[in-house]
């Protein structure tokens, strides 16, 4: 560190997991595992998956915040300075995900994080006048969508929002062709792309150039955790360091996004409700199913994109960061449970093995034909076939 330089350090991050049970058993997120719970996701994202900074949505919960609150007590976990929970080697940022409607429109989803946890529990005190049933997960608030934002950034947090091009509550996907008919644009502070579109996709839309882009798992079980991740350049792992990073501050920015090939997401392209077919845009321009001729059609990311751009190439800004295809080592054929966990034992975190351990080295181990696999993933070299309906893409058979 020289005079006021701050040395600045990579951190992996996955910001979107949610709490399946509390400790005592309630339900919190309905679809989430009963193994989602506050302590077993920081465990995990500590021990097996090697992730430096995880955010916890469902912290507005007060069913969750009892058990943060016994953690806390325990000195198992502690508050830090510059906002988050630390345990051992990650620290947890306290979020929520919430349901907005604008009158006439769809559903959709945002993030919100908060530095600790007084402010969460203040914001769940207004938050449950506004709620049916604050103790579980990504409920609707009955609030106009802008009343919402300044809660949130009057309590010190910010806001993101959620999966916004996914046909299941994304902003593009579901409920506006612009962001800035719900939302004050000057009370965001960065956008979660959702596992079907990239920052190419995204560049098709001129409103998000100024934003920061997030890649996140939206874990419903441990194991999905890190499906999708980012890489933060930060002084440390905290809400602060967090919140400059998105604002590409003092050096701090997203420095990566390691996010599936949007062939893999399971919204990607259009589909037929009635038989599965998964069609093409041409296709979807007749609005029947060319299979079996009804019209239950949803449209896939991919298509939704070019139905609502505003270019017809993509612009990617000086600020963005690489989008790299990360194939999660659970997609690959073969590397099962009982391997990853020989990998595991080997060389300590999925971070590792996804990012730093040589092919000679991962083939001691597995195999040369695995090894291969694995690094054909990290560089993004395997043949896929697309998802759709609902059902997630997979990698081709060779």
């Amino acid at each position: 560190m020289n005079g006021n330089t701050v040395e600045l350090t990579d951190y992996y991050a996955d910001l979107h997991i949610h709490i399946g049970r509390t400790e005592k058993g309630d339900p919190v997120k309905i679809s989430g595992s009963r193994e989602l719970t506050f302590a077993n996701i920081a465990k995990e994202a500590s021990g097996r998956k090697g992730i430096g900074l995880i955010g916890i949505i469902d912290c507005h919960a007060p069913n969750v915040q009892e058990d943060i609150h016994a953690y806390l007590q325990t000195g198992e976990m502690a508050e830090i300075r510059g906002g988050g929970i630390a345990y051992r080697d990650t620290v947890v940022l306290l979020g929520t995900e919430l349901e907005i409607r604008a009158e006439g429109r769809p559903e959709a989803h945002i993030l919100a994080y908060f530095p600790n946890l007084a402010a969460m529990e203040d914001f769940t005190q207004w938050m449950a006048r506004h709620m049916k049933n604050v103790n579980l997960s990504s409920q609707r608030i009955y609030a106009p969508p802008r009343e919402l934002q300044q809660q949130i950034y009057g309590r010190g947090g910010i806001m993101v929002p959620a999966h916004v091009f996914t046909p299941h509550k994304g902003i593009y996907g579901s409920s506006a062709a612009r962001m800035e008919e719900l939302l004050d644009m000057q009370l965001i502070s960065g956008v979660e792309l959702g596992l079907s579109a990239d920052s190419s996709m995204a560049g098709l839309i001129s409103e998000l150039d100024r934003f920061s882009f997030l890649t996140n798992s939206d874990a419903h079980s441990l194991g999905k955790i890190g499906r999708e991740y980012n890489k933060l350049s930060m002084a440390k792992p905290s809400f602060d360091e967090f919140r400059m990073a998105l604002e590409r501050r003092e050096g701090r920015r997203v420095s990566a996004n390691y996010g599936l090939n949007p062939k893999l997401g399971k919204y990607h392209r259009s589909y037929c409700q009635s038989c599965g077919t998964i069609m093409d845009e041409q296709e979807m321009a007749d609005e029947r199913c060319p299979a079996c001729g009804h019209t239950k059609l949803v449209r896939g990311v991919l298509d939704r994109i070019w139905s609502i751009a505003d270019r017809e190439q993509p612009v990617i800004p000086s600020h963005r960061p690489p989008y790299i295809y990360q194939i999660p080592l659970e997609f690959i054929p073969g590397l099962g449970k009982a391997k990853l966990n020989h990998l595991l034992n080997a060389f300590g975190t999925e971070m590792n093995i996804l990012h730093e351990v040589a092919q000679e080295q991962l083939a001691a181990v597995v195999g040369e034909v695995l090894a291969e696999q694995i690094v054909l993933s990290r560089e993004g070299r395997l043949s896929l076939v697309s998802g759709g309906g609902g059902t997630y893409g997979k990698i081709a058979k060779s």
